[in-house]
Parts: C-alpha cells; sequence; structure tokens
C-alpha cells in the first residue's frame, strides 16, 4: 500500500485539473473548488471525537440484522463487525491490506482513476475497505458502512471494494454524514458482480451544508448478473458522483434510481456512463429531483451501445420540479449507439409543480399549501418505494419530509 500511495503521490504533478470547459464537468461548479483549503488526514481520528456525530447515523433499523457493520471516520476504519452466519459462510469484511491478495483486489476493477479526484483517493486513501461474498452465498441481511467526516479542514478520501461472486447475493448500504464542518470527500466504489451474481448497493448522502464531495462508482456486471444502485442525495455544499457501469457479459443488468432535493444554494450533481457491451443486456435509469431557493441539480447521463451488443433494452429517465424561480436545473440524457437491433429511450423534464394536478386537489378543499406537498411526495414515492432495504426506503422518506417542512416554513414567512 505504501508503495502504492507513493507512486501515485510522485504522478500527481502530470494529472489535469478539471475544468468547467470540459463536457464531464459542464454545468458544474469545479471552478469554485479550492484545494488547497484542505489537507489529507494524517492520522485515525479519536473515537471520542466520533461518538457523538453518530449517535444517530446509522439508526437502528439500519444496523438490526445487518450482515457486517462498518464506521469509518475521515477515510479511516473505526470499527468492523460481522455477524456469525456471514463469517460461517466465508464473507470477508476488512481493510485491503489485511486481506490474503489484497494488491490483485485492489484496482481490478478500476485499472486507472478517471480525473484528478480519483487520482487523489489512490494516493491518500488511508485504508480501502474490501467486502468479499464467496460464490453461491446469499446474505440475508445487509453490510451497512457509515462514512462520516468530523474533521474541519479535512480531505477524506474512502474507497470501497465489493465483490460479489458467481451466484452470490448481497446488499450493500453507504450512509455518508458529517459534521457540520469545511471538508472535501472523495469515495470511489469499485464493484464486481461474477456471473448471475445479484448486487444491491444503496447510498444515503447527508453530508453537511459545507462539505463538497467528488465521488466515483465503477462497477463490471458479468453474464446473466444484475446489480441495483440507489442514490439518495440530500446533504452537501457540492456533491456529485459519476457511475461507470459496464455489462460485460450476455444478459447482464444494471437499474440505477435516484432522488434527489437541494436547497440553499446546494448543487448535487449525477453523472451516469452505461457501457452495453454484450448483447441482451438491460440498463434502467430513473432519476427524479427537486430544486429549491437557488440551488441547482444536474444530470447527465451518457448510455453506449456497442456494436456487438445486439438485442439491448436501455431507458434513462430524468424529472425534475422547480419550487424557486431562482432554482436552476440541467437535464442531458445521451445515447449513442453503434447497432441497430436495440430498443433505447431516453426522456427528462424540468418543470414546476404541474398546476392541473393542484388546482385538482385545491378544487376539492385541499389548501394549496397541502396540495404541493402531496404532489411532491407522490412525486419522490416512485424512488423510495424502490430502496433495496425498507429502512433506507424510510429514512429517505424523512428526509424528503424534512426537506419540505423547511420549504413550506419559508413560504409562511415569505407570506
Amino acid at each position: 500500500m505504501r508503495a502504492r500511495r507513493a507512486a501515485a503521490v510522485a504522478g500527481l504533478g502530470d494529472v489535469a485539473h478539471p475544468d468547467a470547459g470540459e463536457e464531464v464537468w459542464r454545468y458544474s461548479r469545479i471552478d469554485e473548488l479550492d484545494l488547497e483549503s484542505y489537507l489529507p488526514s494524517s492520522q485515525r481520528p479519536t473515537g471520542a471525537s466520533l461518538g457523538a456525530s453518530l449517535g444517530d447515523s446509522p439508526g437502528d433499523s439500519l444496523g438490526a440484522g445487518a450482515a457486517a457493520t462498518v464506521v469509518l471516520c475521515d477515510g479511516w476504519i473505526q470499527s468492523v463487525q460481522v455477524s456469525e452466519a456471514a463469517t460461517e459462510a466465508g464473507v470477508l469484511v476488512g481493510t485491503v491490506a489485511d486481506l490474503e491478495g489484497g494488491p490483485e483486489i485492489l484496482g481490478a476493477v478500476l485499472e486507472a482513476p478517471v480525473d484528478l479526484f480519483g487520482h487523489l483517493n489512490r494516493a491518500f486513501c488511508p485504508e480501502p475497505l474490501a467486502v468479499l461474498v464467496p460464490d453461491g452465498i446469499r446474505l440475508d441481511g445487509p453490510v451497512v458502512i457509515v462514512s462520516h467526516v468530523a474533521t474541519e479542514g479535512v480531505a477524506a478520501f474512502p474507497r470501497l471494494l465489493v465483490r460479489c461472486g458467481i451466484d452470490a447475493e448481497a446488499t450493500v448500504v453507504e450512509v455518508q454524514t458529517s459534521d457540520d464542518v469545511g471538508a472535501m470527500v472523495t469515495p470511489v466504489l469499485e464493484a464486481i458482480v461474477g456471473r448471475a451474481g445479484r448486487l444491491r448497493h444503496a447510498v444515503l448522502q447527508e453530508l453537511g451544508q459545507r462539505v463538497w464531495q467528488m465521488a466515483h462508482q465503477e462497477v463490471h456486471v458479468g453474464q446473466e448478473a444484475s446489480v441495483e444502485l440507489f442514490h439518495a442525495g440530500l446533504g452537501g455544499d457540492y456533491a456529485r458522483t459519476r457511475t461507470d457501469c459496464r455489462l460485460l457479459g450476455r444478459g447482464a443488468g444494471c437499474h440505477i434510481t435516484a432522488a434527489y432535493f437541494g436547497d440553499g444554494s446546494q448543487a448535487l450533481d449525477y453523472r451516469t456512463f452505461l457501457d452495453h457491451a454484450a448483447p441482451d443486456t438491460v440498463s434502467e435509469l430513473l432519476f427524479k429531483g427537486a430544486v429549491d431557493d437557488a440551488s441547482r441539480s444536474v444530470y447527465s447521463g451518457l448510455i453506449r451501445v456497442r456494436p456487438e451488443a445486439v438485442r439491448t433494452r436501455a431507458n434513462q429517465t430524468n424529472r425534475n420540479i422547480k419550487l424557486s424561480p431562482d432554482a436552476w436545473a440541467e437535464s442531458v440524457p445521451n445515447l449513442e449507439i453503434e447497432t441497430d437491433d436495440v430498443m433505447c429511450s431516453h426522456a427528462s423534464t424540468v418543470s414546476p409543480v404541474d398546476a392541473d394536478q393542484r388546482f385538482y386537489l385545491e378544487s376539492r378543499g385541499v389548501p394549496t399549501d397541502v396540495a404541493e406537498r402531496l404532489l411532491l411526495e407522490g412525486f419522490f414515492a416512485e424512488v423510495v418505494e424502490a430502496a433495496p432495504v425498507p429502512a433506507v426506503g424510510n429514512r429517505l422518506h424523512s428526509g424528503l419530509r424534512a426537506k419540505l417542512d423547511q420549504h413550506e416554513a419559508v413560504g409562511s414567512d415569505a407570506a
């Protein structure tokens, strides 16, 4: 690990810094980021500083029945608990450096970082975490990973590697939280799903309002395997997630579902790259968001269908609701199709709350503010119901309700 970090640090001078003029960074606030304001964490945070801040973060319902629970702070692993059943099944959860074959696991999916932040993660990640599920093993409970940022001015670099074996099944839930600190966090996920495997992965992003996030997910899916990715974006100052999913085997499938709600001056930024590289592959993407006050959101997605990926089915949908005239949402779905035997579609909308639907409720005696809230909760219900674990959906629903409460409170004050 030391040798890899040293090599990555030595090469940082040759890595280009991101520029909003590049298509992949278009519409972003990357030009506002002052990298020199943050420093990598050089030592493990103390347990005392972590305990109070995580008092409510993992939640009893998320931890109940978990196959494993892991807590990280500023990118450092604080604790790992694996259930007896998971241990007996041969499931491995721990630092890459402590696992047999660790050097081969690290970077097996993501051979080269896609941008500066990936290079920084490779250089400064203190303890990559691995979750390895053997062939044929099906976990009854989720692996819950709480990644917390606690230090003012820190640059945190958590890294997670997930390997779901042949005909294996697993659910991994990441809860991303922070204290009220100014910080930058650049999480990286590398996941590989073996033949006929099934992986469900969820992210609950609940970072503080002064945290910048630059996340990257790289997922490879094998023959007849499937991956379900779930995103809930509620926090952060500028929070960006790039997802690259490669469907490498015949019959592979990828489903991505996301909900995000920005307020204040938040910016929530999602980029997806779906690469259909084999026949009979399927992808379904549904992103739903709301923006309030002077917040902004970005969704940019590319579905690429290679010449050999005949009989591909791919659908990409992004829906946005503007709750304020100063809010802004950008939606850019793209298709790049290199064969003719496919069924592909994309759709996007940016609009205020539907006036006809609101009038329908108002005409039946529902007050305007109540009608708008009912419509917004109904707008997100499809995503909440798609959560891979009920507790994740409940927590997303609670976060959305808190945002709506704030929206109504501001509206009442203005009135």
